[in-house]
């Protein structure tokens, strides 16, 4: 499913327009992209919850050379699935 597919069937479950659906859910996504970029948590009751990972630094080789090199540290979004959504999987 891409955003246009997902703006339809929001258009049909609201009775609103499909641009109207699309600009919501691009506002929604902005707003999660927002809260993670600040280091927020977002818990959305029934769905899940996005929250901000810290990556340590740590060891890995070259694939191609197999030398040892030193990841750097990072941060990385993780969803968290809600019991309401894994009860409809």
């Amino acid at each position: 499913m891409n955003i246009g597919e997902l703006a339809k069937g929001v258009a049909t479950a609201t009775g609103s327009t499909e641009a109207d659906a699309k600009k919501a859910i691009t506002a929604v996504f902005d707003q999660i992209a927002d809260a993670a970029a600040k280091g927020e948590e977002v818990s959305i009751p029934g769905f899940g919850k996005f929250a901000v990972k810290d990556r340590p630094e740590r060891q890995g080789r070259n694939p191609a050379t197999g030398e040892s090199m030193t990841i750097a540290a990072s941060k990385k979004i993780a969803f968290t699935a809600a019991k309401g959504l894994k009860d409809k999987l």
